[in-house]
Formats: structure tokens, C-alpha cells, sequence
């Protein structure tokens, strides 16, 4: 491989990973106590549907009330 071109990428690996950091540190900054709702990026994927162990009340109250 050509030196020159070991150099070229070596710097834009550089500005990569120094474009990375400033994103990091303006992240970290940004952490304080903030009020309102927080972006939906942050936000974790809340599982839906019924909790595990949960009986399936919906056919045992539709088996009681036909006599």
C-alpha cells in the first residue's frame, strides 16, 4: 500500500473519530436535569401485550356467565 495513501485515510479516520467525540462530550454535557418529554431515540421500547403469569380473564368470564 502507498504511504500517501495510508496518510489519506489515516487523517479522515481521524476526523471521523474526533467528530465522534465532539458528538460524545456535547451529549454528556446535555445531561442535566431537563423537563418535558425526552426524544424518541431515548425513549426504551416498552413491551406490549398482557404480563407474563396473567390469566386470560376475557374467556374465563365468557365461560361463567352462559349457564
Amino acid at each position: 500500500m502507498d504511504v500517501m495513501k495510508m496518510l489519506t485515510e489515516l487523517r479522515q479516520e481521524r476526523e471521523q473519530i474526533e467528530e465522534a467525540i465532539l458528538s460524545l462530550e456535547r451529549l454528556a454535557r446535555g445531561r442535566g436535569k431537563r423537563r418535558g418529554r425526552p426524544p424518541a431515540w431515548m425513549v426504551e421500547v416498552k413491551k406490549r401485550g398482557r404480563p407474563p403469569g396473567s390469566k386470560n380473564k376475557t374467556a374465563a368470564a365468557g365461560k361463567s356467565a352462559t349457564p
